[in-house]
């Protein structure tokens, strides 16, 4: 059973990321999920967009020139109003142990890349699952599992 189509109607996210290939995937499958998505391609200015635009979440990629994922989110949970955001870190290089130390810094979670348009929003999902404001999605995630 498919995930429902407006899964995420209402949620606003920021997408961070400085390949453009990626940023449009994660984007357009988010949008088609009925999120509103805001997108930065450099860590200072997705900083300052969470901060203005107060997410449901973040998706950031970890190696970006200039300021990189990690920066970007201890920025974000040195500050008051953006520490609880949950961020998913993404990355392109994924090695052993990795989603550990994403995870230890203080990230939500982490997804490889490249972003496989056919998978990625279950597995946001099933990452997201745990969050308290994502009740609705265990349901969902369930529901597209039964035969």
């Amino acid at each position: 059973m498919p995930v429902a189509r407006n899964i995420l109607n209402g949620w606003r996210v920021v997408v961070i990321d400085d390949e453009a290939d990626s940023l449009e995937v994660a984007t357009r499958i988010l949008v088609y999920y009925g999120a509103h998505v805001e997108t930065a391609q450099e860590g200072l200015t997705g900083v300052k967009l969470v901060q203005q635009s107060r997410p449901h979440f973040i998706v950031c990629d970890l190696s970006m020139p200039g300021m990189d994922g990690w920066q970007v989110l201890r920025l974000l949970k040195d500050d008051q109003s953006t520490m609880t955001i949950p961020v998913i870190a993404l990355t392109a290089h994924a090695m052993p142990g990795d989603r550990d130390r994403a995870v230890g810094a203080g990230f939500h979670n982490y997804l490889s890349k490249p972003l496989k348009p056919a998978t990625f929003i279950m597995d946001l999902l099933k990452l997201l699952i745990d969050v308290p404001d994502f009740e609705h999605l265990k349901h969902e995630i369930e529901k597209s599992y039964e035969v």
